[in-house]
């Protein structure tokens, strides 16, 4: 029973760890309030997700084996540090290069925390519960970022400056260092170096590793892109104003977590390949509609489609690599975690492509584009199988 009681009481810091691990997607409505702050174009507005995306590719191989070193719950701490300095810089001095620094230093924070985070939960928790806690972890993260948009709505209305989110994020993560610091966890030594950057991405010779890491790439594309795009198109079609149009991005997420949960039941009874066929048939569906969508209940009908087909296909295909080379499970990981990188590919690209038409349809032709990729990798996988 005291063993028991000490796992509970050591799984509800590290379970709170998934609600920071969503503030990186708050990037997509502060990216519309630096966009109108700062007189940006679409083009440099771009850039502003990369900054937080960017790091998946730089750290991820990095923060893994720094891992291996001074263990789980140190890392995780250290990830938590970092997002706190973010968070604290633009309300001290807020300025462009401020929101810059914040958001590069997010990303820093995000991409640690999503690679100790997962394994620091299988030393409190192990067996069924460790598979239900890490749903319970990925559904907290998407009710943080389902949240964000409300949380810069509110500072921006209620406390009167949209800036105010940094503070609150801050003390939300502070809160967090506080709490999990106070809980024992138990791990084991730190292991021996047994990872390396040309070790993980040799990895990618197999055709089909590079197939399913390549869809990380343009999955993560997609729902960044998604998150960035449903405001702005709500600014452009429908004139609403940036707090308002917050609320394309909550839509999104709210339907991400009704996808998520959905997905676990139906994907006991289908197999992975037809359910990543079908639901990306139907996102492709949505966003070819979406380009000629001009009213606001139609535009957030499609919105929560897309986010309801696509919200179990990182998951897919991140299995589906394990499953293809388990002997490899934890190179794997890094590398899929090293493909969040796409959220820093995809913006700029939405952002010129859109200044070059003139529209929102130029981001909306690209997220496409990645979403064609998508059914290809879906298909792919399946003949091969």
């Amino acid at each position: 029973m005291k063993d028991n009681s000490t796992s509970i009481k050591a799984l509800l810091p590290v379970l709170f760890g998934f609600f920071i691990m969503g503030f990186c997607d708050v990037v997509g409505i502060a990216t519309s309030y630096v966009k109108a702050d700062f007189r940006l174009s679409e083009t440099v507005a771009g850039f502003l997700p990369s900054m937080v995306f960017l790091w998946f590719l730089l750290l991820a191989v990095p923060a893994a084996i720094f891992m291996n070193r001074v263990g789980r719950k140190k890392t995780v701490l250290v990830s938590m540090l970092v997002t706190l300095v973010g968070m604290i810089i633009p309300f001290i001095n807020y300025n462009l290069y401020t929101c810059l620094i914040a958001f590069a230093l997010l990303g820093m924070g995000n991409t640690i925390l999503q690679v100790s985070l997962n394994p620091l939960l299988t030393n409190v928790v192990k067996g069924n519960v460790l598979a239900s806690s890490l749903t319970a972890g990925q559904v907290l993260k998407a009710i943080s970022s389902f949240c964000g948009p409300f949380i810069a709505a509110f500072a921006a209305t209620i406390l009167g400056n949209w800036q105010y989110l940094f503070p609150i994020f801050a003390l939300l993560t502070l809160i967090s260092i506080g709490w999990l610091m106070l809980v024992y966890i138990r791990e084991e030594s730190p292991e021996q170096l047994t990872s390396s950057w040309g070790g993980t991405f040799g990895l990618l010779k197999d055709r089909t590793i590079l197939l399913l890491f390549l869809g990380i790439v343009f999955v993560v594309g997609v729902d960044v892109g998604v998150n960035t795009v449903a405001p702005k198109l709500l600014i452009e079609r429908c004139g609403f104003d940036v707090t308002g149009a917050g609320v394309g991005s909550s839509v999104y997420f709210a339907f991400r977590t009704i996808g998520a949960f959905v997905g676990t039941f139906l994907l006991a009874r289908v197999s992975g390949s037809k359910y990543f066929r079908v639901n990306i048939l139907v996102a492709i569906a949505a966003m070819i509609v979406l380009f000629f969508m001009s009213g606001q209940y139609p535009i957030l009908v499609l919105i929560a489609l897309i986010g309801f087909t696509c919200s179990s296909i990182f998951s897919l295909i991140f299995s589906m690599a394990i499953q293809a080379r388990p002997e490899n499970a934890n190179e794997i990981s890094g590398l899929m975690v090293t493909g969040i990188f796409g959220g820093a590919v995809i913006p700029p690209l939405m952002g010129y492509c859109t200044d070059l038409i003139g529209t929102q349809a130029g981001s909306l032709i690209v997220i496409l584009g990645c979403m064609c990729y998508l059914l290809y990798c879906s298909v792919g996988i399946n003949t091969r199988k």
